[in-house]
């Protein structure tokens, strides 16, 4: 079911806080300044944190004060490093696929010297307390020349632990609908990959070349039971071949 005491004033908040603090390069913020306070709040309630950084250079400049309860991290101290080793094992790798996609997305619109794009999914992450909790990583990606040239991005971290993923499945959204960079309400949160991690399993052992006997061997399966997910996952996706459902995974970054 959906929390019902999350914070609705919806992601304003954030754009703001981008207009305001980017010209001075996001860097010796007050926080307690009236808008930070007002993030700060958001954050508590909602039970989310956020850092804005520079994805070309790698570095992040700014990152709210729930980190070191969500991912016993200070905030002074966070780095990309400290996402990788609180990530789960068995969603590490889906992790470094994202990270290496995120690099794409600004590599395009660093080119490009314009635009922005949304990328949200969910991993499950070491809390301070030593325990995995279902976090939502929401970034917003953009180009701008304030305070230099390169690209950007926003990045909102919520614990998603009250609700319950359709088939084992993960959310996923790549694009640039503005209105779904907001509070991970049930309805954004079922926008997600069919998939379910054993049904991925699969896909990469046929992406790296595998038959399906192979595959059956390797995962102690029957070649009857293997057949029947290619075909289910082909008719989840809509597709009619696994290279063209293979091909389409790899240019969203989920392989």
């Amino acid at each position: 079911m959906e929390r019902a005491n999350k914070n609705t004033e919806g992601y304003s908040l954030f754009f703001r806080f981008i207009e305001t603090f980017a010209p001075v390069g996001f860097k010796c913020i007050n926080r307690e300044d009236p808008l930070n306070v007002q993030l700060e709040q958001m954050m508590q309630e909602n039970k989310q944190f956020f850092h804005v950084g520079d994805v070309i250079r790698m570095k992040i400049f700014h990152t709210s004060k729930r980190s070191a309860q969500m991912l016993g991290v200070p905030p002074e101290e966070l780095d990309p490093y400290h996402f990788f080793e609180a990530t789960h094992p068995d969603d590490a790798y889906r992790h470094s696929l994202g990270r290496a996609k995120l690099f794409k997305i600004a590599n395009d619109l660093f080119t490009a010297e314009k635009g922005f794009t949304i990328l949200s999914t969910n991993f499950r992450i070491r809390n301070a307390e030593g325990i995995y909790s279902n976090l939502i990583f929401q970034i917003f990606v953009y180009y701008s020349t304030v305070p230099y040239k390169s690209v950007y991005s926003l990045k909102v971290h919520t614990d998603i632990g009250w609700y319950k993923m359709p088939g084992n499945c993960f959310h996923y959204y790549l694009g640039n609908d503005i209105s779904c960079f907001r509070y991970p309400d049930g309805d954004l949160l079922k926008v997600h990959i069919p998939f379910s991690y054993r049904e991925f399993e699969i896909i990469k052992l046929i992406e790296s070349g595998l038959s399906s006997e192979e595959i059956a061997g390797k995962l102690f399966l029957s070649v009857h039971t293997i057949n029947t997910h290619r075909r289910n996952m082909l008719k989840k996706a809509g597709m009619n071949s696994m290279p063209e459902l293979i091909y389409d995974l790899m240019d969203r970054g989920l392989l």
